[in-house]
């Protein structure tokens, strides 16, 4: 964990041993880059807000050097503060203040989602087929996105979505169902995680490549309302 706020590291760290993990702290960005190197960790809770390097720094630095999920905290609850944090390679985020409660269940989610990928077959040979979302065209086996302008880097988690999305594209998936399915949460919050993957999405791969259905959710396909509308998300 890397936090400089020294009552929020402690506080989230007793309760994540409580949980059974083992945690290592870090109060600002360079030693928490240097922690990430030294000991390879399997999640990464990531604060934006940092000394010496901010957060986005940080996770840009160590998924360079091997790919982690990152859970980024941040005090800004912006859209473009959100989807910049997406962008640099971070899974999911949480805005303070948060519940110890919270931030616990998406670290179980996120490594749940992990260990799901990086369990072995039985796999559909159809899950191993690419896809098409869009212009995209994404290969689950390399986890290649390519569109007409080049690759495109998509965050585990934005691949894993866009690829539920692909999979079934006349179906409506509510916020529910893709954070019980693509995120591993239990149904009940943080359906707001999906919207910013959504915009993420239409960030990287164009507007056209989800769909809104208002009051229900989402689907693969362009907005009725066209390019740039944003679809509500």
């Amino acid at each position: 964990m890397v936090e400089d706020e020294t009552s929020i590291a402690e506080a989230v760290a007793t309760r994540l041993r409580s949980e059974g993990f083992v945690v290592h702290l870090a109060a600002d960005g360079p030693s928490g880059v240097r922690s990430c190197h030294d000991l390879a960790p399997d999640l990464v809770v990531l604060d934006l807000m940092l000394p010496g390097l901010d957060g986005l720094d940080v996770c840009r630095a160590i998924q360079q050097e091997r790919p982690v999920p990152v859970l980024m905290l941040t005090a800004r609850d912006s859209e473009a503060d959100l989807l910049e944090g997406l962008a640099t390679g971070a899974d999911d985020y949480l805005t303070k203040p948060f519940s110890a409660r919270e931030l616990v269940a998406r670290v179980q989610a996120l490594l749940r989602t992990v260990e799901r990928a990086a369990s072995l077959p039985p796999v559909p040979a159809d899950a191993l087929t690419p896809v098409v979302l869009g212009d995209a065209r994404l290969d689950p086996v390399t986890r290649e996105v390519a569109t007409p302008h080049g690759i495109v880097h998509l965050t585990p988690t934005e691949f894993d979505l866009a690829v539920h999305l692909a999979h079934d594209p006349r179906r409506v998936f509510t916020r529910e169902e893709l954070l019980e399915t693509v995120w591993g949460y239990p149904a009940g919050g943080g359906t707001r995680t999906v919207d910013s993957h959504v915009r993420a999405l239409r960030r990287k791969l164009g507007n056209d490549v989800v769909r809104t259905v208002h009051g229900v959710g989402y689907a693969a396909g362009p907005d009725a309302a066209g390019p740039g509308s944003g679809g509500g998300a």
